[in-house]
């Protein structure tokens, strides 16, 4: 690293619901800024004003809270590079729209939407380049007379960059290497409309970029072919000593690799594609998000980590901390990385195994409480002690270990079939009166009293222990027969006994 401070930004759009390429993007950043000990800039890039939706910039904000990604400075957050919201820096940008104008580096065009169509038809492939602004309404073809008259009366204009043709342009990319592109495939792009007197994003994200002294731009693959527009813009402002480092990352493909991920793929397949939960305030439409559907956010940093990046180790399970410490840019992937939802269900199963009982106990409650179940703290720990294995979500729970919270009323008609045996409600009577005179009820004692009453009655093992289970759980899952008797506690073991006898008699 060179002697400049690392100063990375995030800068999204308030046009919606965060993506989970743009939370994947955003966390390459932060983890190249603390790995660096730099700063993680938050920006809102809100120059085209037709497309702000209300709640979009709070909604990113805690997305980034929810997922433990911390911004140094920006908007909500402080600095003294502000604004960081790029509205509020019309006066910033109009200041370097006239420097690259009194520098000859742009030039002023009038041309109508309806005039630039009739070019369109008139010319393929029409690009508003060194070949056609000759021809074109601009203050490259008008004096300065007409062009300042013009401006007095108020006809929109706009203000674009003078790209001279025939120019390879280098950019340095930390990920791909040297990309070379010629200048004359480039267009004069509108770097600022009069209409609104904002930038486009190319003009302000340079200006934001330089003011605020970013070191490193770090941002997904789609940007690549604007690459070559900003390195000419660094240059006609003077600023390429000082521009930053490029980094372009690959694009999150769709789970059959074939094209980029987008909702609808989320929609079809039954994943979400936004960090939290998104109520479209225009149309009405809720998308589903990770956090609701019941991943742990540090599962989620794990394995968006993973998307195009890699240790250089076959290690999988990674803290924010061993993250922080392992991730280099030159391991990041140039091809575009598929997105394995599978493998987003498999890290927050991994996850769920690593915390402890306690902790899933406590997000477990809620959804017990949802179901009408008021339990003791120490038996929800030891019921998810021995349940939490087999579970992908918290919410899995539920349907996976309901058996200890409620009794069966009715029971599982293939279970029964199989293994309700003909003598099945003789021996669980038996059973049921053993199982009551016992004073010590923990599940060593139980577990050898029974084993041996069974060895001593020389009864079948397998067609005792799967009755008992069936009259405890209704069906035939859940763990160690006497892990569950123990959870339950004798009265309420030999009352279901009790009633299954009576049911299946």
């Amino acid at each position: 690293m060179s002697e400049r401070k690392v100063r990375v930004r995030f800068a999204p759009s308030p046009t919606g619901a965060l993506h989970i390429g743009g939370v994947r993007t955003a966390l390459y950043n932060y983890l190249f800024a603390r790995q660096h000990g730099g700063d993680l800039i938050f920006r809102i890039e809100d120059t085209d004003s037709n497309r702000f939706v209300p709640g979009a910039e709070e909604y990113i904000i805690e997305s980034f809270k929810w997922l433990g990604i911390k911004f140094d400075e920006g908007v909500s957050f402080g600095g003294n590079y502000g604004p960081y919201r790029q509205s509020e820096r019309r006066d910033i940008y109009k200041k370097y729209v006239q420097v690259l104008l009194d520098n000859g580096k742009a030039y002023i065009a009038f041309d109508t939407p309806e005039e630039l169509d009739a070019k369109r038809k008139e010319i393929p492939n029409f690009q508003y380049d060194a070949s056609t602004r000759t021809s074109m309404r601009n203050s490259l073809t008008m004096s300065k007379g007409e062009v300042d008259q013009l401006i007095a009366e108020g006809k929109q204009y706009v203000v674009r960059f003078k790209i001279e043709p025939n120019e390879d342009v280098h950019v340095h990319d930390l990920i791909r290497g040297e990309v070379v592109i010629n200048s004359s495939i480039l267009d004069d792009k509108v770097l600022y409309k009069s209409a609104d007197e904002l930038p486009t994003y190319h003009l302000a994200n340079i200006v934001d970029d330089h003011l605020m002294e970013v070191s490193h731009v770090i941002r997904g693959e789609e940007w690549l072919p604007s690459a070559p527009l900003h390195v000419l813009l660094y240059r006609a402002f003077g600023w390429e000593d000082t521009m930053p480092q490029f980094a372009h990352l690959p694009l999150l493909l769709k789970p059959d690799g074939n094209g980029k991920l987008s909702k609808r793929d989320g929609d079809r397949l039954g994943f979400p594609v936004f960090p939290l939960e998104w109520h479209d305030p225009k149309t009405g439409e809720v998308s589903s998000g990770y956090r609701e559907s019941g991943y742990l956010p540090e599962a989620v940093i794990n394995f968006l980590a993973l998307l195009g990046w890699n240790p250089g180790n076959d290690q999988e399970i990674m803290s924010m901390d061993e993250l922080i410490k392992l991730f280099d840019l030159h391991r990041c992937s140039k091809a575009g990385a598929k997105f394995d939802y599978e493998k987003g269900k498999w890290f927050n199963h991994e996850y769920i195994l690593m915390k402890s009982d306690e902790e899933i106990a406590t997000l477990f409650m809620p959804i017990l409480r949802e179901h009408g179940i008021e339990a003791p703290m120490e038996t929800v720990v030891t019921v998810v002690g021995l349940m939490k294995g087999r579970v992908s979500f918290i919410k899995e729970l539920w349907d996976t270990c309901k058996f200890f919270f409620v009794a069966p009323t009715e029971y599982d008609e293939k279970t029964v079939k199989k293994r309700w045996k003909e003598d099945s409600a003789e021996r669980m009577t038996e059973l049921a009166d053993l199982l009551e005179s016992l004073d010590d009820f923990s599940l060593a004692h139980q577990e050898e009293v029974v084993m041996k009453w069974i060895e001593d009655k020389g009864y079948h093992l397998g067609n005792i222990m799967n009755a008992f289970r069936l009259t405890l759980v209704g069906e035939g899952k859940g763990p160690h027969m006497f892990d569950i008797s123990a959870v339950l506690g004798k009265e309420e073991t030999v009352r279901r006994m009790r009633r299954a006898i009576e049911v299946l008699k």
